[in-house]
């Protein structure tokens, strides 16, 4: 999947800026698909020349003046085309995976204090989710917002980041366990 693709889906929630698109991937789609802002950016020129997306300046005093970006019909077109075709399947690089595949051989300690790091990022994440959802809900039950929402699919990634990310802690957690023991003095 290319940047544009996830730059398109997140502009079906309206207008934005570039700060507001990088903040919004870093709480919402991050647990999916991950830029830098400096990707965005040059991505978002592109897409601006491709007439996929159009750019409008907003004039900002004491600031520095911001575009504000919204879909074209090209690029609703466009985010159309990528829907309908099938999804590739999901290929996973994860470095402390192959650390703790490794442990054995490895330095165990710093295994043990990677898998730590991992569960302190995806408890606060799995937070961030959560008050995500809560904020979606606005009070309603989950089938309430499902019936009455305008979009779906913000909602349904939300859950699929939260799984993944209890997922993560419920792993850590049982890593964690396991190499303390195995680091523990036999008596």
């Amino acid at each position: 999947m290319a940047l544009r693709n996830a730059v398109l889906a997140a502009l079906l929630e309206g207008e934005a800026s570039g700060y507001d698109l990088a903040k919004g991937f870093d709480a919402s789609v991050a647990n999916f698909w991950m830029t830098t802002p400096q990707q965005l950016y040059r991505e978002l020129d592109r897409m601006a020349a491709e007439g996929l997306i159009e750019a409008r300046v907003v004039l900002q005093e004491r600031r520095p003046n911001k575009r504000l970006f919204t879909l074209t019909e090209a690029g609703r077109a466009a985010l159309r085309r990528f829907t309908a075709e099938p999804a590739r399947p999901t290929a996973i690089r994860d470095e402390l995976m192959v650390k703790v595949h490794a442990v054995d051989e490895g330095d165990a300690a710093a295994v043990r204090t990677a898998v730590a790091l991992q569960l302190e990022r995806s408890r606060a994440k799995l937070a961030r989710y959560e008050r995500r959802r809560e904020r979606m809900l606005d009070g309603r039950t989950e089938a309430e917002h499902l019936a009455r929402a305008g979009r779906v699919g913000p909602y349904l990634t939300l859950l699929r980041g939260l799984a993944f990310e209890q997922e993560n802690v419920r792993w850590a957690e049982l890593a964690l366990a396991v190499l303390t023991q195995r680091a523990a003095p036999v008596r």
